[in-house]
């Protein structure tokens, strides 16, 4: 017999269960395809060992997904767009070898995979239930009427602009997609290319540097700051004049493809959120 103080368990809408069993497959899906894309690679490199090791990271980015979905985080709508973009260059760079066509089943199991993470992304931003059930912000010690208290942490700032949480998620993928070839690179540098090794320290010093210049700036875009839009298209524009010229000297027109393209789509997709978060409603 249930008592009036026992809690009432709340059933989660049959949309969210189905993203969060999505989001399981995906991460699991992620771990498969990189373990057989390396199985057929026919060279076993230090750089696809790097490569495909940051890609099977973005496992754990899933199941870090799951759990904002869980909790109804606003924050889980842009987290998972730029998780499903990334994801898809990330794994598909991958895919093509220097030489030759590309495995069989290294193909069927991008195919796979993107198919997962355009389901993800359709879910997160088709669905009406989910839309609904994504609206908690994150938790934390609030001091009221002289008591602390651990709950939800309501932002005293306006609610942000959707727009402008994608171009900050976006953002923040940057320094990241700097650090991974700059770590490819050292394999160059060990095989004899010493001369590189001050460019080599300026690329992770430069990628170090740039996660700070992101969180200063997006700090106020969230507050619908003007100078801050312009200071993270300055960013934006700084990295992609950074990185791309050292992944062409450094790593060739392979590591340029390679790692170059994941940094030019997720600049492109921050600053087309920050031009659709400037557009009139």
């Amino acid at each position: 017999m249930r008592t009036a103080a026992e809690p009432v368990e709340v059933r989660r809408p049959s949309a969210v269960r189905a993203l969060t069993t999505l989001l399981a497959v995906t991460a699991a899906a992620t771990v498969v395809v990189e373990l057989l894309n390396y199985w057929y690679a026919p060279e076993q490199e230090f750089g696809l060992a790097v490569r495909t090791g940051w890609a099977m990271l973005r496992s754990l980015g899933f199941l870090l997904l799951i759990g904002q979905v869980n909790k109804g985080r606003v924050s889980a709508r842009p987290f998972g767009l730029i998780l499903a973009v990334t994801t898809i260059f990330a794994v598909g760079r991958l895919i093509v070898p220097r030489q030759g066509v590309p495995a069989l089943p290294g193909l069927v199991g991008f195919a796979v995979l993107t198919a997962l993470c355009v389901a993800v992304v359709v879910l997160l931003y088709r669905s009406e239930a989910i839309r609904a059930h994504l609206v908690r912000h994150r938790k934390g010690l609030v001091v009221e009427g002289g008591t602390i208290a651990w709950r939800e942490m309501t932002p005293k700032r306006p609610q942000a602009n959707g727009w402008l949480l994608t171009a900050r998620v976006a953002a923040f993928t940057y320094s990241p997609l700097m650090l991974v070839p700059a770590l490819v690179a050292t394999g160059a540098v060990l095989d004899g290319r010493l001369a590189a090794v001050p460019a080599l320290v300026l690329w992770f010093g430069g990628g170090i540097a740039v996660s700070y210049a992101v969180l200063f700036c997006t700090a106020f875009l969230l507050r619908d700051r003007a100078w801050a839009r312009k200071a993270l298209v300055a960013v934006t524009l700084g990295v992609l004049a950074f990185d791309l010229p050292l992944c062409w000297w450094l790593l060739g027109v392979d590591g340029l493809i390679r790692d170059g393209a994941p940094l030019v789509t997720a600049a492109a997709l921050c600053l087309w959120s920050l031009y659709r978060a400037t557009r009139p409603r």
